[in-house]
């Protein structure tokens, strides 16, 4: 489904057959038909194994390890970014079947998966997002499904182990339908490509496309839908979470691993207000902002860690210039700079502190110097 919305949004199929081709694999190929779904029209690719390759990969159920699939991507010629993603995705999925039947990670087999679909699966869709220039991916919440799934180690309930072992802290919900509407293959994709889950960004969008499921039910439509665009906007809009906790009886010592700790857990800031409480005793105030789908992580890692005993949180919009890294060439040695932009009119350069500080150890010239020359070197368009 997630290569059927890519090839309705532009990508060509063609194009993404031919660059598959520089994985050592054989034995399939793909197809396309424009199929309807509960009324709405939408794009079906199938992997079509050849005879002789499904009666290998019946003889091969036990074959397929992490060590067969890591010795295939090593020897495909994909670009390494390819490689790279693909690597993180495998990986994940491997850890999660190995977690959920208790095996090594290298040891562990793909029971329900052949080989070659879940690499053009997976490989498949990389290579399409590619194609389609997409650097960023957001995802709405999982439908699950619901009812239970005949697998090679008997009937499991939806979602099946592997799946909800994947699916461990991003936003679920099940539409109630009996049948499995996730995979495993699907939610490591889907998991390891996102960027956040939750509402649609605010964005632009240019090309929508529609990837069908072999299901086609009556009340709604099985497809999976993308939207790709870009945001043109001179800034970007988020909601987030701000959780906020006031605490007058700790250790100081204790807040410096606490901000460290959910810096870890992925907050996008932490600060201390110094506050007076009742009875005019000095309090600190410890506010924390993070991505919604990670508040609760937040609030647990408070309350376990601090003497607070309570919380309060509430949903904010942000505004962020758009920004970027880049490296430069200074007098002094390369310095990586951020560089953020408001339209065209507002640009902001700022040098990364850790590597201006260690040029300034080695050369012995003021940290000032080093920083001011790489922010003039970064301002400077190109």
């Amino acid at each position: 489904m997630c290569l059927g919305a890519l090839v309705d949004a532009g990508a060509p199929l063609g194009e993404i057959e031919k660059i598959l081709k520089k994985l050592p694999i054989k034995g399939y190929r793909l197809s396309e038909e424009k199929v309807m779904r509960s009324h709405f029209s939408a794009t079906k690719i199938d992997i079509i194994l050849s005879p002789a390759s499904r009666h290998h990969s019946r003889r091969r159920t036990k074959g397929r390890r992490w060590k067969d699939i890591d010795t295939i991507i090593a020897a495909s010629s994909l670009p390494d970014q390819l490689k790279r993603k693909g690597y993180a995705i495998f990986q994940g999925l491997f850890q999660a079947e190995a977690k959920v039947h208790g095996e090594a990670f290298h040891n562990v087999h793909l029971h329900e998966l052949g080989a070659v679909d879940c690499l053009v699966d997976v490989f498949g869709t990389l290579i399409g997002l590619e194609l389609l220039g997409v650097e960023e991916v957001y995802s709405s919440p999982v439908n699950l499904g619901g009812g239970s799934v005949r697998t090679d180690h008997g009937i499991m309930p939806v979602p099946a182990p592997a799946t909800a072992e994947i699916l461990r802290n991003v936003p679920v919900y099940s539409s109630g339908d009996p049948f499995e509407m996730t995979t495993p293959t699907g939610a490591v994709i889907v998991k390891s490509l996102s960027k956040r889950f939750g509402e649609i960004p605010v964005f632009v969008p240019e090309k929508i496309g529609a990837g069908a499921g072999s299901r086609d039910m009556k009340d709604r439509p099985n497809i999976l839908r993308i939207f790709i665009g870009s945001r043109r906007l001179p800034a970007e809009d988020e909601s987030i979470s701000v959780i906020e906790t006031n605490i007058d009886d700790m250790n100081p010592q204790i807040y410096g691993y606490v901000i460290e700790e959910l810096f870890k857990k992925g907050a996008l800031d932490v600060f201390m207000t110094h506050v007076l409480m009742k009875k005019m005793r000095p309090g600190v105030k410890l506010s924390v902002l993070c991505d919604r789908e990670k508040r609760d992580d937040m609030i647990a890692l408070i309350l376990r860690e601090t003497t607070s005993i309570g919380v309060r949180y509430y949903e904010a919009r942000r505004v962020t210039m758009e920004r970027r890294f880049k490296e430069v060439d200074t007098k002094y040695g390369k310095v990586r700079v951020k560089i953020a932009g408001f339209g065209d009119s507002i640009r902001k350069v700022v040098p990364e502190y850790e590597e201006c500080r260690e040029l300034a150890k080695k050369s012995g010239e003021p940290l000032l110097n080093i920083m001011e020359e790489a922010r003039k070197v970064g301002m400077k368009k190109k």
